[in-house]
């Protein structure tokens, strides 16, 4: 019997995948939820559900590249205490970027997603790189001043 797997199943296959089975087995994954019978109105169903999961997921992925574009081109200012010499107090965290962006440009950026390596310990600009986006990764440019 033909199924359609409602979930991911381990050793049978992904959600969404048809697949053939046992009526015993396909009747388990009727009881459980797991997968319906592969009827063309089901496939036709299915096929509708991929489309307009692809078009969400195209549309999700514009606006993520449309934002990292925005964030290019704009700049976020920070203070840090510094003594003799120039040498810095401290350093600048994501979190006090990110605080930053929200006073300053208005934007909600996790700081979760700044890939910062370690933290900004010297004056001057910096290229922040965020992970908006599996496949977009946008840099905000911070700029360290003393206090």
């Amino acid at each position: 019997m033909k199924v359609i797997l409602l979930e991911d199943v381990k050793s049978l296959g992904n959600k969404g995948a048809i697949v053939n089975v046992s009526d015993g087995y396909a009747r388990n994954l009727f009881t459980k939820k797991l997968g319906i019978e592969a009827t063309p109105k089901n496939i036709n169903d299915l096929k509708l559900q991929k489309a307009h999961e692809e078009k969400v997921a195209q549309q999700i992925l514009d606006e993520a590249k449309a934002f990292a574009a925005e964030i290019a081109e704009k700049q976020v200012t920070v203070s840090i205490k510094v003594g003799e010499g120039g040498r810095t107090f401290g350093s600048v965290s994501t979190k006090e970027i990110a605080e930053a962006a929200k006073a300053q440009l208005g934007y909600d950026i996790d700081k979760k997603k700044m890939m910062l390596t370690s933290p900004v310990k010297a004056l001057g600009t910096t290229l922040v790189p965020i992970k908006l986006h599996p496949k977009v990764t946008a840099e905000l440019k911070v700029v360290v001043k003393e206090a």
